[in-house]
């Protein structure tokens, strides 16, 4: 019998999420973008480094999953959106919010942050996932881009 050398061996897949753990959220949706801030504060916590987190809700703005989809550096969080929209798309999502912590405790958007969101916009849109607000988080403080006008 001659084997096919040009033949190819690939894997059978299931893909899934993983629930870690679970957070209670006592106002049950999300109507501004504080009530995001809030939700997202108590998630990313006092971290002394940048870290970039999904948050996927449902058709009534109810948060379904959260996920840190960067951990970086003092300053940088290289983001990418196959990996941001994965846990969304795995948890069909309508809408996400993203945010991020500035440790420097500067809630000033940089030019990164803004290419980030702009580079999200576009993948929700081909998606069909609404992009509703990017949020920069400090210890007593937040900015979102949708309301400085970037979304």
């Amino acid at each position: 019998m001659k084997i096919n050398t040009a033949a190819k061996r690939f894997q059978i897949v299931q893909v899934k999420l993983v629930r870690e753990k679970s957070l209670l959220y006592k106002e049950r949706k999300i109507r501004s973008p504080h009530d995001a801030y809030k939700l997202l504060k108590e998630f990313i916590g006092d971290a002394d480094r940048e870290h970039f987190v999904v948050l996927c809700l449902d058709t009534k703005n109810q948060p379904t999953c959260i996920q840190t989809v960067h951990i970086g550096s003092l300053n940088a969080s290289i983001v990418h959106p196959r990996e941001v929209l994965k846990s969304a798309l795995l948890s069909n999502s309508a809408s996400i919010i993203v945010g991020h912590n500035h440790p420097s405790n500067v809630c000033d958007p940089s030019a990164e942050d803004i290419q980030v969101t702009e580079r999200l916009k576009e993948a929700c849109n081909i998606l069909g996932i609404d992009l509703l607000d990017h949020l920069i988080i400090c210890t007593d403080t937040f900015k979102s881009l949708k309301e400085a006008g970037v979304i």
